[in-house]
């Protein structure tokens, strides 16, 4: 499995949350959750698919329930990641 480097998943984390939410990019910071800034069920869906494509990964429902935050949201997608 190929090494990736965290803050290269933390600012793809970033900007796909900034893109889909619409949000300005210095408005974004790891302890927010979708919730804070904004995101309502569809759109945190949409977050979560956009995640899944672009990390090459299974996010079940379980665990998308449980990450709260954007950090634990880039943690996870992290140590799962295959591209």
């Amino acid at each position: 499995m190929a090494a990736f480097d965290r803050s290269d998943t933390s600012a793809k984390v970033i900007d796909i949350v900034v893109q889909k939410l619409s949000l300005e990019k210095s408005s974004v910071t790891e302890n927010a959750t979708l919730q804070d800034l904004g995101a309502d069920s569809l759109s945190t869906f949409e977050v979560l698919l956009k995640f899944q494509d672009t990390f090459g990964i299974e996010i079940d429902d379980e665990t998308a329930d449980n990450l709260s935050s954007l950090k634990e949201a880039i943690d996870y997608l992290h140590e799962k990641r295959t591209k």
